[in-house]
C-alpha cells in the first residue's frame, strides 16, 4: 500500500528532508482521492499530494484559457524541480488542454462538472476570491498557514452576509519571490499570477458578474493583486473590483492587533504572534509549539521594517536569509488560541464592512452613470 501525505501540512525542514525521488502530484480537482493518484503511479511506497488547484481548468465550472493556466502550473512544478524533486506529475481531466513540460495523468474520476462556478444566482453578490499560498512558515507551522486563515475569513464573511457575498474555493497558490530561501515554498510567478486572475475576472464578467473582492492571506500576493485590480478596472468600466492589504490590517483589524498583542513591533512579521495564534485556534493539530523560534532581528531603519502592518515609505525585496535563520519573522511564542479567535472575529467583521462598501460603491456609481453624470452623458 502507498503511504500518502499532504505536502502542505509539512513544515519546511520536513520538506527539506524528503527523498528527492518521492513522487509529488498536483491535482486539478475540486476534491481529490489520493488513492486514484497512487493507482495511476503504480502504487509507489510514498506519494506526496500537493494542494488541489480548484478551478481554472476545463470542467471546473470556472475555466480560463489553457495558455493562462499552463504557466502557473509550470512555475509551481519548476520550483520543485529546482529543489531537486525528480518525479513531478499533474493529475488533470483529459480535456484540460495543458501545455506543460511535466507528465499529465488523466483519470475518469475527474469528469467535468457542468455546474457553473459561481452559480448564476450569485450575480448580484460580491464575489469573494480568497487566495492563500503554500510557503514555509518557520520551524513550527505548516506550509498551508495562509490558505487556512484566508479560507476561514472568507467563509465567515459569507456566513454573515449570505445574500450579499459568495466565496469561490480558496486558491492555495500565490507569489513568493523568496522561493529559494527555505524549502517547501512554491511560486506561481508574478506575471503568470496576474494573467491568470485577469482571465478569471474576464470569464466572470462575460457571465454577468460585476463586483469582486480579492482576499489575500499572503503578503507576497499583494503588489500583484493591486495590478490585477487596476487592469480589471481599466478593461471593464462597469465593474467594481477591489482588494485590501492582507487581513486584520484595516481600521478595525489594526485596532484589534494593538489591543491584544503582547509582542513588540516586529513580532508579527511572518509566522509570528498573529499567524501562530490563528493556527492555534483553527488547526492546533498542525502547530509544533515546541519548535518555536522567535526572530525579530530584522535589519530595520525608520522607513523600512517588518511587522504585519508594514511601516515606512521604503519598498524593497532583500533576501530572507539576511533577517531570519528559521524562516520566521516574529514572536510565535506570544501566540494563543484565544487571540486567534478574537482576531478572526475582527477580520471577518472587517471583510463584512468591505463587502457592504463594495455594494454601496457599485450602486452609487451606477446611479451616476445611468443619469449621464459628467462625461458619462457621451458614453451612454
Amino acid at each position: 500500500m502507498t503511504e500518502t501525505f499532504r505536502y502542505d501540512e509539512l513544515t519546511w525542514p520536513e520538506v527539506e528532508a524528503l527523498p528527492r525521488d518521492v513522487p509529488l502530484l498536483l491535482p486539478l480537482a475540486s476534491s481529490f482521492d489520493s488513492a486514484r493518484g497512487a493507482a495511476a503511479l503504480g502504487y509507489p511506497p510514498r506519494l506526496g499530494v500537493l494542494p488541489s488547484f480548484p478551478f481554472g481548468w476545463c470542467g471546473s465550472g470556472l475555466a480560463v484559457s489553457p495558455s493562462l493556466l499552463s504557466p502557473c502550473l509550470t512555475n509551481l512544478l519548476d520550483g520543485l524541480h529546482q529543489d531537486g524533486f525528480t518525479r513531478l506529475y499533474v493529475f488533470a481531466p483529459a480535456e484540460a488542454g495543458l501545455d506543460i513540460p511535466y507528465p499529465i495523468l488523466n483519470d475518469e474520476s475527474l469528469l467535468p462538472s457542468m455546474a457553473p462556478l459561481p452559480p448564476d444566482s450569485a450575480q448580484d453578490k460580491v464575489i469573494l476570491i480568497p487566495i492563500g499560498h503554500t510557503e514555509q512558515h518557520g520551524l513550527h507551522l505548516p506550509l498551508l498557514v495562509d490558505t487556512i486563515i484566508i479560507e476561514a475569513i472568507a467563509q465567515g464573511t459569507v456566513a454573515r452576509l449570505p445574500r450579499l457575498a459568495y466565496a469561490l474555493p480558496v486558491m492555495p497558490y500565490g507569489v513568493s519571490t523568496h522561493r529559494t530561501s527555505f524549502s517547501g515554498t512554491l511560486n506561481v510567478g508574478g506575471r503568470a499570477f496576474e494573467d491568470f486572475w485577469l482571465g478569471v475576472i474576464e470569464a466572470l464578467v462575460e457571465r454577468g458578474f460585476d463586483r469582486f473582492y480579492f482576499l489575500s492571506g499572503h503578503g507576497g500576493n499583494m503588489s500583484f493583486l493591486v495590478n490585477v485590480v487596476k487592469y480589471a478596472g481599466e478593461r471593464h468600466r462597469r465593474i467594481f473590483c477591489a482588494t485590501a492589504f492582507l487581513h486584520t490590517a484595516g481600521r478595525l483589524g489594526a485596532a484589534a492587533l494593538e489591543r491584544y498583542r503582547t509582542s513588540p513591533i516586529g513580532g508579527m512579521g511572518h509566522a509570528g504572534e498573529l499567524e501562530t495564534s490563528y493556527l492555534l485556534y483553527l488547526r492546533p493539530d498542525l502547530c509544533h509549539m515546541e519548535r518555536v523560534v522567535d526572530e525579530m532581528d530584522f535589519i530595520s531603519t525608520p522607513d523600512y521594517y517588518m511587522d504585519w502592518i508594514e511601516g515606512g515609505s521604503l519598498i524593497a525585496n532583500p533576501p530572507w536569509e539576511d533577517d531570519t535563520r528559521s524562516g520566521a519573522y516574529g514572536a510565535g511564542s506570544h501566540a494563543a488560541a484565544e487571540k486567534g479567535r478574537l482576531w478572526l472575529e475582527v477580520a471577518i467583521e472587517e471583510k463584512v464592512d468591505h463587502v457592504l462598501q463594495i455594494h454601496e460603491q457599485h450602486r452609487r456609481r451606477e446611479e451616476r452613470r445611468r443619469s449621464g453624470w459628467g462625461r458619462w452623458e457621451k458614453r451612454l
